[in-house]
């Protein structure tokens, strides 16, 4: 997800999205150590998924703490 449209959503919403990526970077996780992918591609992208998961809680993140300070 773009930074522009993280900085459109409200608080509320940040919250909630940034509970679902946690949610959905578990599932990856889990997904991955208990090898549940059959071919090293399915594996590979799971990888970047989880790459660019984490990176949206971050931007998320950091959009809320400059929505509070403002």
């Amino acid at each position: 997800m773009k930074i522009e449209e993280i900085r459109e959503k409200s608080e509320q919403e940040l919250n909630e999205m940034v509970v679902d990526c946690k949610k959905q970077l578990f599932d990856l996780r889990f997904k991955k150590y208990t090898n549940k992918y059959d071919n090293a591609a399915d594996l590979g992208k799971a990888n970047s998924q989880m790459k660019e998961i984490r990176k949206t809680i971050a931007r998320a993140k950091t959009v809320l703490n400059q929505k509070k300070t403002v």
